[in-house]
């Protein structure tokens, strides 16, 4: 791998450690290369396990620590070697950079990539065409409209958003509800459906909507300022990257204008905004690592294991923006409970403990 585009490396004594144990006990567990179909490159080592993240945010990150975290759990376990410290990379949402990386992973001869949101995964893809290289997805919001449905080298874990529950919710508690703000990035194909499935929601119940967009931190600023004059109380954001990276930046511009900011994560919640809505990402990086293992360590193929979707059931509070809001902490979750499994609350930080 090459340096000096925000690849992340770590040591590499982790790896050596673990090597003496793969090595003995491979034929024992059945994770060796000579089952691992996939797996032609597979070092004496361990397996090289290429993880490529495309943001620095709350969301992605968590994702990746899981991933990371899990793959450790079922090395340990097996007593194989998962080897990612050395093929960790960021991306920084940087297209030159995704398309940088998915080439030195191809010519390290990795034995899978891990892509962490939707244009990550569409570029390692590309990536790895000529190759038996496959590829894991993780927090692909909508894996058929970005064409990965019968493609027999790619699969793996979305984050799919049910719109319509964050509807219910800010319709719980916005009774009577006669114009909301969308912000999202056009760019992000993470929102393409769930704005589509926002707008619709809008025009059957009478609701106005006012659309802003920015692809940049200072974009988003001036979109909330817009929604803001525009005189909005709500704004529904799904899960899109940009606004995410954006989050700590709009939170108290967004609380000041009075508005409740309704977000497709519980990392946005995290960040600032008023509520979060969506899947457990912790276990949505663990549900890909052990993708990953099945992929290494049972033979199984990409088209073996269809990608998989998560309840959509945990609405997360962020209780200091409630309380700026002026909003009853107790009385929002009284109308948020019929409309989720769980309520959950969080405060204000820019990272997850």
């Amino acid at each position: 791998m090459k340096k000096g585009m925000n690849i992340s490396r770590r040591s590499f004594l982790k790896a050596a450690a673990f090597s003496a144990a793969a090595l003995s006990s491979l034929a024992l567990t059945g994770c060796g290369s000579e089952t691992a179909g996939s797996a032609a490159g597979t070092s004496a080592e361990g397996f090289k396990v290429g993880i490529v993240n495309y943001v620095d945010d709350a969301s992605l990150n968590q994702i990746v620590s899981s991933l990371q975290a899990r793959l450790d759990e079922i090395g340990a376990e097996k007593g194989v070697n998962f080897l990612y410290d050395d093929y960790y990379s960021n991306a920084q949402a940087d297209q030159s950079n995704l398309n940088q990386i998915g080439a030195d992973l191809v010519a390290d001869g990795v034995d899978v990539i891990v892509a962490v949101a939707t244009p990550t995964a569409v570029t390692m893809l590309n990536a790895v065409e000529d190759t038996d290289i496959p590829v894991i997805f993780s927090a692909v919001t909508d894996p058929a409209g970005a064409g990965f449905e019968g493609l027999d080298n790619i699969t793996g874990t979305s984050d799919a958003l049910d719109t319509q529950a964050i509807m219910n919710l800010i319709l719980a508690a916005n009774p009577g509800l006669d114009k909301m703000g969308l912000l999202y990035d056009l760019g992000q194909d993470s929102s393409t459906r769930a704005i589509a499935d926002a707008k619709a929601f809008c025009e059957a119940n009478g609701i106005e909507y006012i659309e802003k967009n920015g692809t940049t931190t200072a974009e988003v600023q001036m979109a909330v300022e817009a929604l803001a004059a525009a005189g909005v109380k709500v704004v529904f954001t799904p899960t899109d990257n940009t606004i995410m990276t954006a989050e700590l930046a709009i939170y108290e511009t967004l609380i000041e204008a009075g508005i409740q900011h309704y977000t497709g994560a519980d990392s946005f919640a995290l960040n600032g905004a008023l509520l979060g809505y969506g899947v457990d990402y912790i276990q949505l990086g663990r549900a890909t690592a052990d993708m990953v293992a099945e992929l290494l360590c049972d033979g199984k193929t990409p088209a073996e294991m269809p990608y998989q979707t998560f309840d959509n059931g945990i609405a997360t509070i962020n209780t200091e923006t409630c309380a700026a809001l002026g909003l009853d902490l107790d009385a929002l979750k009284a109308a948020f409970e019929p409309y989720c499994t769980e309520v959950q609350k969080i405060t204000t930080a820019e990272s997850f403990e």
